[in-house]
């Protein structure tokens, strides 16, 4: 969908690394007072689409709202009453907008933060340790495989009673150390609106095969991480307050992953890209999103990947920066 996309405005690039090294190299890019002056004296001005910019959060946190609204609307749970939220996270911003919706006024009993295979969050939630030193490790939920949780920083500014000082030097400490602690009382306060599990991969696998078959429903295996995670939650709390899965990707956009579990690798066979969403289609008898099934029309117009290093000079490149 990147590399295709058609308007004249728009110059993407690919990036050699992970999610984190990516998002590292946006941040670095927007710390570098130089480089905005630079821009700014050309007329331009850096801005972010991902939820390292508040105007990300501003909209998810209407739809929590939206989701209550819909579950009293159809008969659910009455006006007034709490529920829970369930959310695959990974850089963590659209649980903090539920957590800020929450913070506004909507009821919410407990926020659900399901992690896969790189726990980082899970294990902060349970622990009070956040400690990025480990193996990042590459999932059917690629959305979720990051180590650094951008967010995070602003849920600890607002359990901390926005006391900066403490902020900024857990902060320090992650850049310097690659882990932090948050201490008793801060780990109660989180712990008293969160839950933290994670799922691995074969647990993605059974889910998304397990909903199919008795729900007939296709989950993309971001949304199989939340669903595996909300029965983890149940498990061991016995809370039965009526909850909502946010579902956050769309299947056809994973259909090897997706095909496999329902149906088995034989399903897959010799098949990819293209192919094997017109077999998920074939499979579950859903129609792929038009944005999707269209992409074998569409002609690569972004083929550029660069290093981290070379943002600055993709960025300068693309405004005719001198």
């Amino acid at each position: 969908q990147m590399v295709t996309q058609q308007g004249d405005n728009v110059n993407v690039f690919g990036v050699h690394g992970d999610f984190d090294d990516a998002q590292t190299g946006v941040k670095r890019v927007f710390g570098d007072v130089d480089f905005s002056k630079r821009l700014a004296s050309a007329g331009w001005a850096l801005s972010s689409a991902n939820s390292i910019n508040w105007g990300r959060l501003a909209p998810q946190i209407v739809y929590y709202i939206s989701a209550y609204c819909d579950a009293v609307a159809c008969g659910a749970i009455e006006f007034g009453d709490k529920v829970n939220f369930v959310v695959p996270s990974g850089n963590f911003g659209n649980i903090l907008a539920a957590y800020y919706a929450m913070r506004m006024g909507l009821p919410v009993n407990r926020l659900v933060c399901a992690s896969n295979k790189n726990n980082v969050l899970a294990d902060f939630f349970n622990t009070g340790t956040y400690d990025r030193r480990r193996t990042l490790h590459r999932t059917t939920s690629p959305a979720m495989d990051i180590l650094v949780s951008s967010n995070l920083e602003r849920l600890l500014f607002e359990v901390s009673d926005r006391d900066q000082s403490t902020v900024r030097q857990l902060m320090s400490d992650l850049q310097s150390t690659g882990h932090y602690s948050v201490g008793a009382a801060l780990l109660s306060r989180l712990q008293s609106a969160f839950w933290g599990g994670w799922c691995d991969e074969p647990g993605v696998m059974q889910t998304i095969r397990d909903v199919w078959s008795d729900h007939r429903y296709v989950l993309d295996p971001h949304t199989a991480v939340g669903q595996a995670v909300y029965k983890q939650y149940l498990a061991s709390t016995g809370d039965g307050t009526f909850t909502i899965v946010v579902s956050t990707a769309s299947p056809f956009k994973f259909p090897d992953t997706v095909v496999r579990a329902i149906a088995g690798d034989s399903a897959v066979g010799a098949t990819e890209g293209l192919e094997t969403i017109a077999a998920l289609e074939r499979l579950t008898g859903v129609v792929a999103p038009k944005p999707i099934s269209e992409l074998g029309s569409l002609a690569v117009r972004h083929p550029e990947t660069v290093d981290v290093s070379e943002i600055p000079r993709a960025v300068a490149s693309t405004v005719d920066l001198a």
